[in-house]
C-alpha cells in the first residue's frame, strides 16, 4: 500500500509498500519519529485517507475502492478514534459527550457503560473543565468505545500527559482490548510502549524498517518508564 501527496517534482512519499495484516483482539504499536507515517497509515486503516495505490481490506471489504458515503458508514460503525486532543464540547458533562455519540451507533453501550469502562462512574455529571487531563482524555475513550467498535485506532493517547496519568489511560486502553476483543492500534514515538504490545511495528520514511512479536504482553505499570 502506498500514499503518495502531490505530484511531479511536488510529490511527497507518506507510505511506500506497507504492507501487513491485523487480527481481532490484538494491540498492535506502531512506534516511530515525526514524519515516519504512522499518522498516515492510522488514517488509513480508520478509513480517513485511501492509498494512492494498492489494497486495503477490512474483513474482505475493499476500503480503497469505496466512496466517501461507504468509508463514512464503515469509520461509525467499526472504528473509534482516540487523538492527542481530547476534542470534547466544553458545555457537555462526561455522560453528554459520550451521549453525543451513542445516539447515532447501531448497538452502542449507554454511556455510564462506557464510562465505567474507564473507571469514571464518579465522574458522569462533570464538565471538561473540572476533569484532569487523564479523565478527559478517558471520557474521550469512552466515547470511542461506547459504540462497541471493532477497530479502536490512538494517534498519541498520552502525548500530553505526565507518566503517571498516561499510564492510567493506557490501562484503559489495554481493558478494552482484553474485555471487548477489539482490535487496538497504538502509534507513538514512545519505545516503552512496545512491551505492552502483541506485535510492534516500527516505521521510517513511511515503510516498516522492522516488525517484532512479543511473546508476552508486559503489563503497563512495569513497563521501564
Amino acid at each position: 500500500m502506498e500514499r503518495i501527496y502531490g505530484e511531479g517534482t511536488a510529490a511527497v512519499t507518506a507510505l511506500a509498500g506497507v504492507d501487513l495484516d491485523l487480527f481481532a483482539g490484538e494491540l498492535i504499536v506502531l512506534l516511530g519519529a515525526s514524519g515516519s507515517g504512522k499518522s498516515t497509515l492510522l488514517n488509513q486503516l480508520g478509513g480517513l485517507d485511501s492509498p494512492t495505490s494498492g489494497v486495503l481490506r477490512y474483513r474482505g471489504r475493499d476500503l480503497a475502492g469505496m466512496d466517501e458515503s461507504g468509508l463514512t458508514l464503515f469509520r461509525r460503525d467499526a472504528v473509534g478514534f482516540v487523538f492527542q486532543a481530547y476534542n470534547l464540547i466544553p458545555s457537555l458533562t462526561a455522560r453528554e459527550n459520550v451521549a453525543l455519540i451513542t445516539e447515532i451507533c447501531r448497538d452502542p453501550m449507554a454511556p455510564e457503560e462506557a464510562l465505567a469502562m474507564v473507571d469514571l462512574s464518579d465522574r458522569l455529571d462533570h464538565f471538561p473543565a473540572q476533569l484532569s487531563g487523564g479523565e478527559q482524555q478517558r471520557v474521550a475513550i469512552a466515547r470511542a468505545i461506547a459504540k462497541r467498535p471493532e477497530v479502536l485506532l490512538c494517534d498519541e493517547p498520552t502525548g500530553a500527559l505526565d507518566v503517571h496519568t498516561g499510564i492510567t489511560v493506557l490501562e484503559a486502553i489495554e481493558r478494552i482490548n482484553r474485555e471487548l476483543g477489539t482490535l487496538a492500534v497504538i502509534i507513538t514515538h514512545n519505545a516503552i510502549l512496545a512491551d505492552m504490545a502483541d506485535r510492534v511495528f516500527t516505521l521510517s520514511d513511511g515503510r516498516i524498517v522492522h516488525a517484532r512479536e512479543n511473546a508476552t504482553r508486559g503489563a503497563v505499570r512495569d513497563l521501564a518508564w
